[in-house]
């Protein structure tokens, strides 16, 4: 079974004034598009088709560069798309705040190490907060499509927070004014479905 394009869970004009519709209409129907017919069309007929992204991802190095980007990027836009929302900002709650925290030193620390990381990825890529193989949350940032699925990207975890610093995510609004992008994204996510990816992961 290939993968189908996800339906984004509100209206391209949901997250104004801080992500616009424009933007997001072509990042989601153009460039999120553009992955999936690409990762399907690349596992066609391969041991691949009707793995799941998990797995794909796990195996990256040896299913090529068409694979890597395209997969990631079908990923990352799906967790995207979800972290985010028009009733987004505030703080998270519960265990998810317990464990920022305990591990990352609070939500101004998360906030500053977050931003950092986001605004110093040189060229396209992202910033994730990432669950560890140490079970504890992290801060990190990775280029083009690559996630901490990969093996090699260090460090190897599962994504619960992430924002996509390519320019085709904030330029028409933003231009290069990426701090100002990085800034506007705390109002809008969606610490519900953050802490639910967190708990998924810890169980």
């Amino acid at each position: 079974m290939s993968f189908q394009l996800p339906d984004l869970p509100y209206s391209f004009d949901a997250l104004e004034p801080h992500i616009d519709a424009r933007t997001m209409e072509i990042h989601h129907g153009k460039h999120h598009a553009g992955y999936t017919s690409k990762l399907n069309a690349a596992i066609d007929g391969t041991e691949y088709a009707g793995k799941s992204i998990e797995d794909i991802l796990a195996n990256v190095d040896s299913l090529g560069a068409g694979i890597r980007n395209n997969g990631g990027g079908y990923y990352n836009h799906s967790l995207f798309w979800n972290v985010m929302g028009p009733n987004g900002g505030g703080n998270p709650s519960g265990s998810l705040a317990s464990a920022i925290d305990s591990d990352l030193g609070g939500m101004d620390k998360l906030k500053e190490t977050f931003n950092n990381a986001a605004a110093t990825q040189f060229g396209s890529g992202w910033a994730w907060v990432i669950v560890g193989g140490d079970g504890k949350l992290h801060v990190t940032s990775t280029p083009n499509q690559d996630n901490n699925l990969m093996p090699g990207v260090g460090p190897h975890g599962t994504p619960i927070l992430g924002l996509d610093v390519w320019e085709h995510a904030y330029y028409l609004n933003y231009q290069n004014r990426r701090p100002d992008y990085i800034s506007a994204f705390w109002n809008v996510i969606n610490w519900n479905q953050v802490a639910q990816n967190y708990a998924s992961i810890k169980g």
